[in-house]
């Protein structure tokens, strides 16, 4: 597979090869699924729960004796089996973070820019840099390029001045290429990426 490679005016000058061990094989969906799954449950806040017998207030004194009344037994008021007592094995504060095989992760990331590719919606760019700190700069240089609404920027080591051009433009982010996820590919419209951070890509994914 070849791609055009264009510099910020937008105009082609040259084109890489990219292998089709990396990004011309099935795209399996799967991978891409565990992967997003894996990421979101990562950012759940785990904030919820729920209060124990020993939690909830009440005295724990038993209500009466324990034989002789004619009456169910029953040690305290904050029992779970009445009305306002304690919750058992109700959620508690947790992290829901997990971990992926390596593999899996790598997979998924190949199988996501693969389908950009398939799809069209890959930018190479020979870089990515602006020449002051300004978010009008950076929506010029978007504009040139034909990039409209979410897009993904990724360079293997980003520009300060960019990342600080761009932070204030809705639904732009702009990565490293060694951080990026596979959520991050299917979760924008375009992906712009620098020769250098395909490249890297391209050598890891391998």
């Amino acid at each position: 597979m070849t791609v055009d490679v264009v510099n910020q005016q937008n105009v082609k000058v040259g084109s890489i090869d990219l292998r089709d061990d990396v990004f011309g094989g099935r795209v399996k969906a799967d991978l891409i699924h565990e992967s997003v799954v894996r990421a979101n449950a990562a950012e759940r806040r785990g904030t919820h729960g729920t209060k124990t017998r020993a939690m909830v207030s009440g005295s724990g004194k038993k209500p009466w004796r324990q034989k002789g009344t004619g009456r169910a037994r029953v040690g305290e008021i904050r029992n779970p089996l009445w009305r306002k007592g304690g919750t058992v094995f109700g959620p508690q504060p947790r992290s829901y973070e997990y971990i992926l095989p390596k593999k899996v992760e790598k997979g998924a990331l190949r199988a996501a820019l693969t389908q950009k590719l398939k799809d069209g919606e890959v930018i190479v760019v020979d870089a990515l840099a602006v020449a002051e700190v300004k978010t009008r700069a950076a929506s010029a240089l978007l504009k040139s390029l034909g990039v409209a609404g979410k897009a993904l920027l990724v360079d293997v080591k980003p520009e300060d001045k960019l990342a600080l051009s761009v932070r204030n433009i809705e639904g732009i982010r702009l990565l490293p290429s060694n951080r990026i996820s596979a959520r991050d590919v299917v979760n924008t419209r375009r992906v712009v990426l620098t020769k250098a951070a395909i490249e890297k890509l391209q050598e890891v994914l391998g």
